[in-house]
């Protein structure tokens, strides 16, 4: 039903944006600035710096290409695609037209929005596994979608059984983290592949988030669906650099889907930032192109501190229980020791113990009664975080 426009409501935000809500990672820090004195194991930000050599390679090219300060095709640089490409042939097994099938984005934040904005129709229904990340819950409503959470298991898996149930004919998409933020999961092959037939059995389309894919505590990259010519069509991916590389603040990603949802994807992209920043595709691409050591570095410390992260809270058990992530840098911890709901729990311990987590609820009704954390931080920071916890708890 239409609004009536009056001089009041005129001057009113839209309701598409009344609708979504703010990001309780981004409320957290707000609240954690006005108590002050606090430590995270808040925001997904891995603690390294920006590799040396990228850095390098970016002040080089400011320095003596004119080019560099200047637009770059709206799909990104030539280069950049090329070797995404050549990358996702190497590592992935996927076949892909670097010219028709790559946009480099603004970050993965950027190329979700454009992707969700491009499938995503008034009255659509997206099927969220949920523990959920929390912005794709905002993404679909902005673009007048309704969200519908499945519950994933209590060990954290698909649920493939309830998937099938909840699909309808106003199902459009399915939104998948794999690994998985937040709860650290690594959905298994067989699952993936499952939920892509599904796709193709029901006409909906799979959007994988694969921020994650270098973090896997033990074993290799998951499939991405892609690499099955049936899929193709139903499939569209998503990465980001932002942590693999530490380069969460240059904020530059990629989506990678069959020409026909590039061609509508790219409309969208064009309208919200033209191309993304070009220093920071020099930086995706000296980051790529280089010694892959510092990622290999990265790995091994968030290893470390997985161990440390899991080790706390097997000494707190009494309070929490959690499955053991097998990738990323999260775990969601289901608390003991009250029913109050997650954000009034994160609350308390941020303004009484001056630690800083994210309400489970915040990830989808699957996420209620946890915490997320984040072993992003160094050691010492962890450790200090879980002291506080432990004196506050006892």
């Amino acid at each position: 039903m239409q609004e009536h426009l009056t001089p009041q409501n005129l001057l009113s935000s839209s309701r598409r944006v009344r609708a979504i809500s703010p990001s309780a990672t981004k409320q957290m820090a707000i609240i954690a600035a006005r108590v002050g004195g606090c430590v995270s194991l808040g925001q997904g930000v891995p603690s390294f710096i920006t590799p040396p050599h990228i850095i390098e390679a970016v002040t080089h090219a400011l320095k003596n290409d004119v080019g560099s300060g200047q637009y770059s095709l709206q799909t990104g640089m030539t280069a950049l695609r090329q070797c995404i490409a050549r990358r996702f042939l190497e590592e992935k097994k996927v076949s892909v037209d670097p010219e028709s099938e790559i946009c480099v984005t603004v970050g993965g934040m950027e190329a979700l929005l454009a992707t969700v904005m491009t499938v995503v129709d008034e009255g659509n229904q997206v099927i969220l596994p949920s523990p959920t990340y929390a912005s794709y819950t905002e993404q679909v409503v902005l673009a007048g979608g309704t969200p519908v959470y499945v519950p994933l298991t209590d060990k954290w898996e698909l649920g493939l059984k309830a998937i099938t149930e909840a699909i309808t004919p106003r199902t459009k998409a399915l939104m998948l983290c794999n690994p998985g933020n937040p709860t650290g999961t690594v959905f298994s092959d067989e699952q993936v592949l499952a939920i892509c037939e599904l796709a193709v059995a029901h006409g909906f389309v799979v959007i994988i988030d694969e921020a994650y894919d270098y973090m896997v505590y033990g074993g290799g990259m998951p499939v991405n669906p892609l690499s099955v010519e049936r899929f193709r069509d139903n499939v569209i991916s998503i990465s980001s650099l932002s942590k693999k590389y530490a380069l969460t603040g240059w904020r530059v990603g990629w989506v990678i889907a069959a020409a026909r949802w590039m061609e509508q994807i790219m409309k969208v992209h064009d309208a919200a930032t033209i191309c993304a920043p070009t220093p920071s595709q020099i930086a995706a691409l000296a980051a790529m192109e280089g010694d892959q050591q510092c990622v290999r570095d990265m790995c091994i410390e968030l290893t470390k501190r997985r161990a440390l992260c899991c080790k706390r809270l097997d000494r707190l058990s009494d309070y929490f229980s959690y499955v053991p992530p097998r990738g990323a840098f999260y775990v969601m911890s289901k608390y003991r020791f009250t029913d109050d709901n997650s954000k009034e729990v994160a609350i308390r311990l941020l303004e009484e113990a001056k630690v800083i987590t994210i309400p489970g609820g915040a990830f989808g009704l699957g996420g209620e009664g946890h915490l997320r954390l984040s072993f992003g931080g160094e050691e010492k920071v962890i450790d200090e975080a879980f002291d506080r916890i432990e004196r506050w708890l006892r």
